[in-house]
């Protein structure tokens, strides 16, 4: 599900050397089928002229509260009119404070005050500047008050200072925003995933793996954070980068994973373990292998996570799934029952690495639905949808 498709983003940008990466966002948003406008400060233009944004947004850029724009009449009230929702990206630690005092000395300012639409503001500035106890206070004052911040990630800062003030990574900032325009049906809710493979070493350098990309289980986890629900993500290795707003957990092997789940299984009220793990681990060699004509590996079961949580889980509702190459329903059907699962979600194994899936979705009396081919995230938000029903 897009939930920004033909929504309407005015974005609002100020001085701070992170402007140029508004354009990027305006970019992503526009690929998610919403129309962005945008407020430039006169910070932001010492940074970046409003021709390039209006290139990019496609659209004019707003610069003045005393300008007369014809379409527009009363400038800040009718943009905030406009907006679906009001974006302020990157935010200086001054508009923070003009924000958090209700001061209005400009088109932006005036324009947040005359919104009704949610409001997201993702702050960026000099790690100092960030922590100092003004900045703080102001931040804590605007989500008081109901507004949306978006925590500063720590990093190395264009002045090159390290600490916490860069600007979330544009994908987590359309994350946020898709966020504001979700509906909230697991609010209250703790959720536990698990996505991706796991590996288990051979050698120093030689691992066992699958060819899991994470990618359902990641999907799952955003869009049940977007849903309102409290998400925590336990994924073996990817390439992926953690969704918006969740407890992230990396873990390397099937051990490592039971031993992060049954630590925060106890607290949570559902469990979808979308994690392809390694059913089997070699005897492991401290030194690395030579080349020879041949090896046989030693092999031995790795514990059952799904299998122990079915025996343990007393309140939690817990989703399984099953890959496979042949019989998928019989197959499925059996793990259902040997592991007792509420919900199991089946599929053949061409889904993994791909950014599609197929799947079968068996309930505990056994009615099934087949699912026709979608994105990740579609099936991920459809399966909530189902999910939900049973909370």
């Amino acid at each position: 599900m897009n939930s920004l498709q033909g929504k309407q983003i005015l974005l609002g940008v100020t001085g701070s050397i992170a402007v140029y990466r508004s354009l990027d966002l305006i970019r992503l948003l526009q690929a998610k089928g919403a129309e962005v406008k945008v407020i430039m400060t006169k910070g932001a233009q010492a940074f970046i002229t409003p021709l390039t944004f209006s290139a990019i947004s496609r659209n004019k850029v707003y610069t003045d509260i005393f300008q007369t724009y014809p379409e527009y009449p009363i400038i800040h009230l009718d943009l905030a009119r406009w907006a679906d929702a009001l974006v302020i990206s990157p935010a200086s630690a001054d508009i923070l404070a003009k924000l958090a005092q209700g001061i209005a000395d400009d088109l932006l300012t005036s324009t947040f005050l005359g919104c009704s639409r949610p409001v997201l503001i993702a702050p960026s500035m000099n790690p100092q500047m960030y922590a100092h106890p003004t900045v703080q206070a102001n931040i804590a004052q605007l989500k008081k008050y109901g507004f949306h911040i978006l925590a500063s990630t720590q990093g190395k800062t264009a002045c090159g200072d390290v600490g916490q003030g860069r600007l979330p990574p544009v994908e987590n900032i359309v994350e946020a925003i898709e966020s504001l325009f979700s509906k909230k049906d697991l609010t209250g809710y703790k959720v536990l995933i698990t996505a991706g493979p796991t590996q288990e070493a051979i050698d120093p350098i030689r691992f066992l793996t699958n060819r899991s990309s994470g990618r359902m289980g990641f999907a799952l986890a955003k869009t049940a954070y977007q849903r309102g629900a409290k998400v925590t993500l336990i994924s073996g290795p990817t390439s992926l980068k953690p969704p918006y707003g969740v407890n992230f957990l990396s873990v390397t092997t099937t051990q490592d994973m039971l031993e992060a789940v049954l630590r925060h299984f106890p607290s949570v009220d559902v469990v979808v373990m979308a994690a392809a793990v390694m059913d089997f681990k070699p005897l492991y060699y401290p030194h690395k292998i030579k080349k020879r004509e041949k090896l046989s590996l030693s092999l031995e079961k790795t514990p059952d996570i799904l299998a122990i949580l079915g025996k343990e889980k007393k309140h939690q509702y817990l989703i399984g799934f099953a890959a496979e190459t042949q019989n998928l329903l019989p197959e499925a059907m059996k793990k259902l029952k040997s592991k007792n699962l509420d919900l199991i979600v089946a599929n053949d194994v061409s889904g993994f690495e791909a950014t599609t899936n197929k799947i079968v979705l068996i309930y505990k009396n056994g009615a099934y639905e087949k699912w026709p081919l979608m994105s990740k995230e579609d099936v991920a938000w459809r399966l909530w949808d189902r999910i939900k029903t049973f909370l």
